[in-house]
């Protein structure tokens, strides 16, 4: 070949990659106009967990939008207020009235729930001037996790009573073997194989500030889930362990989607392998230890709200599945250590009965306002709520 055809051949691929790449860049731009005019979510910005500032919490003082799914199937708008928690109402630590925490992960976080249906808001707004309800929650937390909102409520608002709401995945993931997403307290084995607190300390990456600020960024972790995609294809290959994968990201948004392939019950693999549960069973345990230690509140004060099969369909896979043995499990060892179970399976069964009532969204399995109703519900009728409230 000439030095003429080589020098021609060689224009004419770099004018085609030019184009190409310009061609990538134009789409990429068109992209991203176009998806600034759409719900895209925006995810609740996690600020840095460390020593300094150990719990985990959102960004103070900003809106957000919750959406999920490629066509925005769910789409809801809310506010994290002055503490860093999902509410429209900022929370006070010298007011005087009597306050009960409401604490778990994305039902109580509820960010797809418009705020004034959530379970604490009912309370609260019921109540009005004679108390408060807060609510402090994450998606992905689990049971280590919430002690450590517990601790924080007493701590800095003085609660007077605290209400946990558990539900199917809380148990293995309080463990660092099942979960390993940065921004948690779970549990770890020291030297002595003992269950002790720890904490993954978290840091916002160079790549979760191009996320918050793109809205391509944010459809594509958000929206399309690629993260998760990209960790369960990791963890299939053998690239990284299936703790890691497993764990939702540290901008939650709650979405929590099954991976695909596998049989779930109560948003929790309905597998229950022995050593599943009897690692399970030993988080149960340290967590009524820690808590006893970690939270000064009499065991009347704390009391347990469980999810659970919500249709008489569901019943039997809910009651064979690894959620109905830890369910079981949990419930036995919060009443023997006298704390009061507020168990929301019967609530639920009963008003489905009428074959139309429905406690979830049609595309997302967390409570809706429905659901969050039938918990209030439940809530305002325990012996906690009379403790705190009085008659009130």
């Amino acid at each position: 070949m000439h030095e003429e055809e080589r020098i021609g051949v060689a224009k004419h691929v770099a004018f085609a990659l030019v184009t190409v790449a310009l061609s990538v860049i134009a789409c990429l731009v068109a992209a991203e106009i176009v998806l600034r005019f759409l719900p895209v979510a925006t995810g609740m910005w996690t600020l840095p967990v460390n020593a300094a500032h150990p719990v985990f919490r959102f960004t103070p003082d900003r809106e957000f939008l919750f959406s999920r799914d490629w066509n925005f199937s769910l789409v809801n708008r809310g506010h994290v207020n002055n503490d860093g928690f999902v509410n429209d109402h900022d929370y006070a630590p010298n007011d005087s009235r009597p306050l009960l925490a409401v604490v778990g992960d994305s039902y109580v976080e509820a960010a797809m729930v418009p705020n004034a249906q959530t379970l604490y808001r009912r309370l609260g707004d019921k109540l009005g001037d004679n108390g408060r309800v807060y609510g402090f929650g994450m998606s992905g937390a689990p049971l280590s996790q919430y002690l450590v909102w517990a601790q924080h409520a007493v701590q800095k608002y003085h609660a007077d009573g605290i209400a946990v709401v558990v539900v199917g995945n809380d148990y293995d993931e309080s463990l660092l073997s099942y979960n390993g997403r940065p921004g948690l307290h779970v549990y770890a084995r020291d030297a002595d194989g003992h269950l002790r607190l720890h904490r993954n300390d978290y840091a916002p990456s160079p790549f979760r500030f191009v996320v918050r600020h793109s809205a391509l960024g944010r459809y594509l972790v958000f929206n399309l889930e690629a993260l998760e995609t990209i960790k369960s294809l990791a963890a299939r290959f053998g690239l990284v362990s299936a703790a890691h994968a497993a764990g939702p990201s540290p901008e939650p948004q709650a979405a929590e989607t099954p991976a695909a392939g596998r049989r779930y019950v109560g948003n929790t693999e309905a597998a229950a392998s022995a050593q599943r549960v009897r690692d399970s069973e030993e988080a149960i345990v340290a967590f009524f230890e820690d808590l006893a230690r970690m939270v000064p509140l009499p065991p009347d004060h704390i009391a347990f709200l469980l999810d659970g099969a919500r249709y008489e369909s569901d019943r039997a896979a809910v009651e064979g599945s690894y959620f109905g043995l830890m369910r079981r499990r949990f419930m036995a060892e919060a009443s023997a250590r006298g704390h009061e179970v507020v168990d929301l399976q019967p609530r639920f069964l009963a008003l489905s009965a009428d074959g139309r009532t429905r406690f979830e969204f049609p595309t997302d399995g967390h409570w809706s306002g429905t659901g969050h109703a039938v918990a209030a519900e439940a809530l305002a009728a325990s012996k906690l709520y009379s403790t705190v409230f009085g008659g009130r």
